[in-house]
């Protein structure tokens, strides 16, 4: 997700070369992702090689931000 919310959209190739996942943990992640409605993925043919293109949905954005601040609260811990 804090790759996707940075670019307007990732190549499966590029998200697994960032993240140092192997391809089937990053498939299942990629799937829970947009289960949730997360991301939108799609799937199609360059040049006779497969191509899954992510990009994060709007519903993905808000709960990135929503995550990014309970996660500062967490961190400044009670005042």
């Amino acid at each position: 997700m804090s790759l996707l919310i940075s670019v307007k959209e990732a190549e499966f190739t590029f998200l697994k070369e960032k993240t140092n996942a192997t391809s089937g943990n990053l498939s299942v992640q990629i799937q829970k992702l947009k289960d949730a409605g997360y991301i939108d993925v799609v799937k199609q043919f360059k040049d006779n090689y497969p191509q899954t293109t992510c990009k994060i949905t709007q519903k993905g954005v808000e709960a990135f931000e929503q995550y990014v601040k309970v996660l500062n609260e967490y961190i400044k811990g009670p005042q």
